[in-house]
């Protein structure tokens, strides 16, 4: 009887610290951006999160001349200055942790074109906190470009969502409009950039 007891002990002892490092895991994966951003990372990496490519494009509703952002050493830019060039814009925090999961592929894809004329990236800080970005960039050695809001944004640009990523053809219309986390260093999504460049009309 005193054996049944014991043995009895022992499997309510594993179950309660099998729940409580669960519970814990659930905590931290609320709690701490990084750890979710983390697992959202592995998921990419087993091939979930493709980016939605629909071959579209979409002429903005808006002038792009009114679309401003500014850099940290406030110098403004308007998506009109940059037409003739494939813009990669993406809205993200410090705080979000699919913003931060899919980083490393938006990373990625930047080393693969950032000595190429026609392909521009923009990393819109939400937040519009130079200091706080910079640092998360410097502690990952990206090199992306930060950039902070210089303007209001129209709903079909960016309605809030974050992680938001929009890729403009060289005439400035809307091509891809994605929210929400995805691998950026996929081979269809670089194969559907090359194709853009190709793009005459």
């Amino acid at each position: 009887m005193a054996t049944n007891k014991t043995n009895f002990k022992q499997k309510l002892t594993r179950k309660q610290i099998f729940n409580g490092l669960f519970i814990a895991l659930i905590l931290l994966l609320l709690f701490v951006p990084a750890a979710k951003a983390f697992m959202l990372q592995g998921l990419m990496e087993i091939g979930l999160f493709k980016p939605n490519l629909t071959y579209k494009t979409e002429t903005a509703n808006t002038h792009l001349s009114s679309i401003k952002f500014k850099n940290a050493k406030g110098e403004i830019i308007s998506l009109a200055d940059l037409k003739g060039k494939i813009i990669f814009l993406n809205f993200w925090a410090t705080w979000c942790p699919p913003c931060l999961a899919e980083m490393p592929s938006v990373n990625k894809l930047y080393e693969q074109f950032k000595n190429d004329p026609e392909v521009v990236f923009l990393l819109v800080d939400a937040d519009s906190d130079f200091t706080k970005a910079q640092a998360y960039m410097d502690r990952k050695k990206y090199k992306l470009p930060v950039y902070n809001f210089a303007s209001n944004l129209p709903e079909t640009i960016f309605k809030g969502s974050l992680p938001t990523t929009i890729v403009f053809d060289k005439k400035g219309r809307v091509s891809f409009n994605g929210e929400g986390a995805a691998n950026y260093s996929n081979p269809k999504f670089i194969t559907f950039i090359n194709q853009l460049k190709e793009l005459k009309n």
